[in-house]
């Protein structure tokens, strides 16, 4: 049985052939009680006192009825271990000082999670001790190429100048960052399971600004690096590359266990060109839950039709769930996957 076998199986608290279903960025602005927890703290403090991480994290299980809890944090937390002075603001993250040669990769330090990390790590251990089995607890980081991206070109980007300059014209700085970042995250994702995740996700939210070329010869091989890197844990590694599709045949190498998708590719043609050894996970519309739920029970079931069952499908939004999405239509499309049945099977 494989690792993505087993995560499924755990996240099946329902009859044998369930679909599970998993939200990403289950704790957010769309849970009345969150908004709540937000009112008092702000972002980085919530993210910084495990009691809260974990109360917000359990949010979704307990009132949605999701099939795994994603730990609440922030990807930024590791670039801020390794020096950066990043600030939020009730915003996208930003860096005082962005990272654009060697003397400021050189700055950073390669630092021990279980020192500089312990709040994100205290949060897993409470929420793992209060979920008492009921649910998978996922960990998770930024891939190296997002990561970078924040930290050279200070926040979020519609062109990602520095970065792409820096990855293709800079190869000496670039490379020594990303072996920073490698060794970093490979270190913190190892404490997170430690600490209790039973699975661990990485995040390359900006792969998809990349022509696959890039992609190739940029991102890859620093995500492969950490999961070649994790392979010895014994837990599942989900991969989201975001915006990848026309790329599958190279996301297919990087060696992760499941693979995300977002909802701008089909998710049968990606099942095909990912093989039949590798899960996936996804891929409704975010703004589709908006929408009525009649609407919301169709869409879902095309996709759960069209994922099929092996090596096995972790149902998921594309991305992030909007922070204006009704908290009925989210429970609504819970309902959906843990009703649905497929054709040719009699238990749901």
């Amino acid at each position: 049985m494989s690792r993505a076998t087993r995560f499924l199986d755990a996240c099946r608290r329902r009859p044998v052939d369930a679909t599970p279903i998993w939200i990403m960025r289950q704790a957010g602005r769309y849970l009345p009680d969150y908004r709540a927890v937000r009112e008092r703290v702000s972002f980085l403090e919530l993210c910084n006192t495990p009691e809260l991480a974990a109360e917000v994290t359990l949010q979704p299980v307990d009132q949605l009825g999701v099939d795994a809890a994603i730990i609440f944090s922030d990807i930024m937390v590791p670039a801020m271990a390794m020096g950066a002075e990043v600030s939020f603001d009730d915003g996208p993250p930003r860096l005082a000082t962005p990272v654009r040669d060697r003397s400021g990769v050189d700055a950073l330090v390669v630092p021990d999670p279980t020192e500089t990390c312990r709040s994100v790590l205290d949060a897993i251990r409470i929420t793992r001790a209060e979920l008492d089995g009921r649910v998978p607890l996922i960990g998770f980081a930024a891939a190296p190429w997002t990561l970078a991206t924040y930290m050279v070109d200070g926040g979020p980007s519609k062109a990602f100048r520095f970065s792409k300059a820096m990855a293709f014209g800079a190869p000496d700085p670039w490379n020594r960052l990303v072996d920073k970042i490698v060794e970093t995250t490979i270190a913190y994702l190892s404490a997170q399971v430690e600490a209790g995740a039973g699975a661990v996700q990485l995040f390359d939210t900006w792969a998809g600004v990349l022509s696959p070329a890039d992609y190739e010869g940029v991102a890859l091989p620093g995500a492969r690096r950490i999961i070649e890197g994790l392979g010895d844990l014994g837990v599942p590694i989900l991969y989201f590359p975001r915006g990848a599709g026309q790329m599958f045949d190279r996301v297919a190498t990087c060696g992760a266990d499941v693979i995300g998708l977002d909802w701008t590719i089909d998710i049968a043609k990606a099942r095909r060109a990912l093989g039949d050894r590798i899960a996936v996970q996804g891929n409704l519309d975010p703004a589709a839950l908006f929408l009525d739920p009649l609407e919301i029970e169709r869409r879902a079931e095309r996709i759960l039709r069209d994922a099929g069952a092996a090596p096995g499908h972790i149902f998921n939004l594309g991305h992030g769930i909007l922070p204006q999405t009704p908290p009925e239509h989210a429970r609504a499309l819970v309902d959906v996957v843990h009703g649905f049945r497929r054709a040719d099977e009699g238990a749901p």
